[in-house]
């Protein structure tokens, strides 16, 4: 009689594969500063191997590479959705920031 086997087993390779990929990215992020990237490109460098590791994570060791849509999307619809707001946040911050700095200059009055 054969044992029934609960979940799903996955072969190790795949982590092995993504362990290693994670630390070439990890060096990748580290040569970003040995390099002394400045402005700009060094903080889209950083960002992107930032989500890319996430990313990885989240889809292999997570296991949502291997979960249904609906659940894919319970969990990314949201965490996309709050990234655009702050992103909004930020971009109205840096107005009121500036609107400020127009209004309330000391000495004009």
């Amino acid at each position: 009689m054969a044992a029934h086997v609960e979940g799903q087993q996955h072969p190790i390779g795949i982590y092995l594969k993504i362990w290693g990929l994670l630390f070439v990215l990890s060096t990748a992020s580290y040569l970003v500063d040995y390099f002394h990237f400045q402005g700009y490109l060094r903080w889209f460098l950083i960002i992107l191997f930032m989500l890319l590791k996430a990313g990885l994570i989240v889809a292999v060791f997570m296991h949502m590479l291997w979960e249904r849509l609906a659940m894919v999307y319970a969990i990314l619809v949201p965490t996309v959705l709050l990234m655009v707001l702050l992103g909004i946040g930020a971009l109205e911050a840096d107005y009121t920031f500036l609107t400020r700095g127009v209004f309330f200059v000391k000495g004009l009055f």
